[in-house]
């Protein structure tokens, strides 16, 4: 068989590199060691970019499916930080980015009578690798509930509330469970959520609510306050969204931090 043209290692006049050039939007299993249930099976989507020297017209598109597909059928965490720096050999690149964003489920029981419900979570894997450096991030999305200070404080009945949403990045020294940081996010809200409530959960967690009032500004600060003393977090990005229920609009708020050592 003659030797196929390779348009993609021509030189381009243009004399431009490209920071990140890769596929995005894949879908792959993935296997999550689980704090609660051992292990958890999930489906991923997944991207995957190099950086592109300004003297290359393109990139092999199919070398980025060829090094996800060798790790086998079921992706894990070891598989998930290996693969940047694999990209970086393959691809022959300085710079390698991967993204694996998926749902992580937990049984949770109900407040009050322990009834057991499933409640999703965002996940998502980041992992850059350049030269001999890699860097891991995880975020978390976390819904919670909050209640409104102001409202609670003016109002000679109730007050208004409602579901907000908390993303929360974090780097670290040594590896934290999921879980651990759903629960440091829903610590720090107003309530959090559950799947299932009976009556008796209903009552508590609305009078739970009206209790623990916190403004947007409350609640991200509430996050920093517990990821800045974690120990094991060194850096981190928490923004929280209010889904107003008396606005047509979103309340939000943001911290990013290094934390001192």
């Amino acid at each position: 068989m003659p030797a196929l043209k390779d348009t993609q290692n021509e030189s381009d006049h243009r004399q431009i590199p490209i920071d990140r050039v890769g596929v995005r939007s894949l879908r792959y299993p993935l296997r999550i060691r689980d704090r609660d249930q051992q292990e958890q099976h999930t489906i991923a989507v997944v991207s995957l970019a190099v950086d592109l020297p300004h003297h290359y017209k393109g990139t092999h598109m199919s070398r980025f499916v060829e090094v996800l597909h060798s790790h086998g059928q079921v992706l894990d965490v070891k598989s998930i930080a290996a693969m940047p720096r694999e990209l970086l050999t393959k691809l022959n690149a300085e710079r390698a980015h991967t993204e694996f964003k998926f749902p992580y489920f937990r049984t949770k029981e109900a407040p009050v009578t322990k009834a057991k419900g499933l409640l999703d979570y965002g996940v998502i894997f980041e992992v850059d690798a350049s030269g001999e450096e890699l860097d891991f991030k995880v975020t978390v999305e976390v819904p919670v509930a909050t209640l409104c200070p102001c409202s609670k404080a003016i109002s000679a009945r109730g007050a208004h509330n409602q579901r907000g949403l908390v993303t929360l990045s974090v780097r670290f020294t040594q590896p934290i469970w999921i879980e651990d940081l759903i629960e440091l996010v829903e610590a720090s809200a107003s309530c959090e959520l559950y799947s299932l409530l009976k009556r008796p959960d209903e009552k508590f967690v609305t009078e739970a609510a009206y209790d623990n009032p916190v403004f947007v500004e409350d609640l991200v600060r509430n996050v920093a306050v517990r990821a800045a003393g974690h120990g094991q977090i060194k850096w981190f990005k928490v923004e929280a969204e209010n889904f107003e229920s008396i606005h047509n609009h979103n309340a939000y708020a943001m911290i990013e931090q290094t934390v001192a050592k």
